[in-house]
């Protein structure tokens, strides 16, 4: 449990695919954070520039001319395989470089300080947090160390555990996991207090730049959340939108002057940053145009695009997106005339197309645009925060959640098939427990695989770990018994314990680093690498600082010796004793850009030195 009150302020942080966003309770109201450039949202992009690191706007607006070594899409790599199809997909689109790993997991690869890199997507994603954690400590002037992270609500237990792990490399205490489309929900709940008598159903479309989430819930008066059902796809969204645009663009590229661009990096990283662009145009114009000069091998690109082609290229995911939305409707066990509030959440809500056929689903409901799409999960994620961290103000105290698991968990089974322990949408907290038993003879050994999904074969779904438990008693096989144990905490992350009815032995199920998980050892080498960047960086600015004041130094000192050389006020040889050392340090400033910040900081001391006569005269 964090601490009481303002003494240590616990953040609530929205870790979005594109942007991410960061709010805390202060002055007895959610307030979003702006980042040093004064925005209430950050780009999630990380980008190695020679010496320095730069996140988030820094790193998004150089990405055209420093594509491969500029990290975005990192949430659609946290708690992945390299084998999976999806990552196998995007890989195809990225700039930059993503490698097989040790287990099977994806690293990306950067060029910094002259040398290859490789990170995981967790320390990608732990620089992003760190950035968020540092406006966050900015704004509220003291060190903040607690935070509530949102994640999609479709996220399985590995992407979970990965976005947990990401926040403590961070240096964050993460007291608390929830789901984005109930942080949304909150928001929402918070902010229209005095309209909601009795009970509502609302249904949270959350559509944003790398994954899909639609929930169900019911908001009681007083605060209570209850969520019905879940439904998504981590792996769609404004990303997939984008993609689609340069895809039709490479294509008319080759149609026009029969040249590939697809192994242009830069180029394509220029493209990608143009289709944005005209996607977010298309949303309140009807028609646009990329214009990018010099693309590919000198030639210039320009074509129009209009909403209506922006539509056609993406009907399929738009659809997709209204199938789910009738899947989570059919869990929840509700007809759509029952929902009463549609909450638009996520930045690609703002597409026409989407709210258009949204309406005509709910037979032409008005939609509800009352909270920020960009900012109402960082602001439920904050609500969370200071009710966990003991803020007593009743708005905040009496909120009461009730999340479900979003998929089914469970264990192989003979056939290679799935038992399902818990089912899908299960209120959580939860446990449950099975009895299975041995399948041969004198069996010793029983394996336990634990899968999340809802495939009827195992294999078919997320194998989120293994392990065996030993020392079963010799016996024919069917005789002994063992129960297993799946506990899922608030967070939503699973523990399973597997016992031995007979004999009383018990294992608990331990998802290392095998497994996709990371080891301690590991997120205590990748805390002490963070620092290590963030001291670099520090080290790096600090220099440019000193460099900059040499320089201005340099100018204000040429400058005054013009004026008394004019007066004739300062001594002739002492004015070219002047004159030589600015110009040794001047030639020394062009043949050694690298010198240290000691080195630069003693130069001006002794030019200010060497020229201390020209202010006493």
């Amino acid at each position: 449990m964090a601490g009481k009150g303002s003494d240590s302020p616990a953040i609530g942080i929205d870790l979005g695919t594109t942007y991410s966003c960061v709010a805390v309770w202060k002055n007895k109201r959610i307030e979003i954070i702006p980042n040093d450039q004064g925005n209430r949202t950050t780009p999630s992009a990380v980008a190695f520039v020679d010496a320095e690191l730069l996140i988030g706007d820094g790193a998004k607006n150089q990405a055209p001319m420093n594509s491969a070594n500029t990290i975005f899409d990192a949430k659609r790599l946290i708690g992945r395989r390299f084998s999976d199809s999806k990552v196998q997909e995007d890989m195809k689109l990225w700039p930059f470089k993503v490698i097989k790993g040790l287990a099977d997991t994806p690293k990306i690869v950067v060029t910094y300080k002259g040398q290859k890199k490789e990170f995981l997507a967790e320390e990608i994603s732990s620089m992003i947090l760190a950035k968020m954690k540092e406006s966050a400590e900015v704004y509220l002037g003291k060190v903040v160390k607690n935070a509530v992270i949102t994640v999609p609500a479709y996220f399985n237990d590995s992407q979970r555990q990965a976005t947990k792990d990401a926040g403590t490399i961070a240096g964050l205490n993460v007291i608390r996991m929830i789901n984005e489309p109930t942080a949304a929900a909150i928001a929402y709940g918070l902010d229209n207090t005095s309209d909601i008598v009795g009970k509502i159903n609302v249904l949270v479309f959350d559509l944003g730049g790398g994954t899909f989430d639609v929930s169900i819930m019911t908001i009681e008066e007083g605060g209570i959340f209850e969520v019905k059902a879940v439904a998504g796809d981590t792996h769609l969204g404004g990303e997939d939108f984008d993609n689609r645009m340069v895809d039709h663009c490479v294509e008319e590229f080759k149609r026009r002057w029969n040249k590939d661009l697809t192994g242009n990096q830069r180029a394509l990283g220029r493209l990608r940053f143009a289709c944005e662009k005209a996607k977010r145009m298309l949303s309140c114009t009807t028609q646009t145009s990329i214009d990018l000069d010099s693309l590919h091998e000198g030639i210039d690109f320009s074509m129009k695009f209009n909403r209506a082609k922006f539509e056609e290229l993406n009907m399929g995911s738009f659809n997709k997106c209204i199938e789910t939305l009738e899947t989570c409707l059919t869990d929840a066990k509700m007809k759509k005339s029952c929902v009463e509030q549609v909450i638009l959440v996520g930045g690609s809500t703002r597409i026409p197309k989407v709210q258009h056929m949204l309406r005509d689903f709910f037979d032409d409901k008005e939609l509800c645009k009352s909270v920020n799409p960009d900012e109402a999960v960082a602001y439920g994620a904050a609500v969370m925060a200071a009710k966990v961290s003991g803020i007593s103000d009743k708005s905040v105290h009496d909120v009461a959640l009730r999340d479900v698991t979003p998929l089914s968990l469970g264990v192989a089974v003979r056939g290679k098939l799935l038992s399902v322990v818990i089912p899908r949408n299960t209120s959580i907290p939860t446990s449950n427990s099975k009895y299975y038993y041995t399948t041969h003879d004198n069996q010793s050994v029983i394996p336990i695989e634990v899968y999340q999904g809802e495939r009827s074969r195992c294999t078919d779904n997320h194998l989120l770990g293994e392990f065996s438990i030993s020392g079963v008693p010799p016996a024919p096989k069917g005789a002994t018994k063992v129960m297993v144990c799946f506990e899922i905490d608030i967070n939503g992350i699973l523990t399973v314990t597997a016992s031995i009815i007979s004999t009383g032995k018990m294992k608990k199920l331990v998802i290392s680093n095998e497994n996709g998980r990371l080891s301690k050892k590991e997120i205590e080498k990748m805390i002490s690498d963070a620092e290590k960047y963030k001291f670099e960086d520090q080290e790096f600015k600090k220099k440019a600082k000193a460099y900059n004041a040499l320089e201005d130094c340099i100018y204000t000192m040429k400058n005054t010796i013009k004026e008394h050389s004019v007066k004739k006020s300062v001594h002739h040889e002492i004015l070219q004793v002047m004159k030589k050392a600015l110009d040794e340090t001047t030639k020394q400033l062009e043949n050694n850009q690298a010198a240290p910040y000691a080195e630069l900081h003693l130069k001006k001391l002794h030019l200010e030195f060497v020229c201390e006569p020209l202010f006493y005269v």
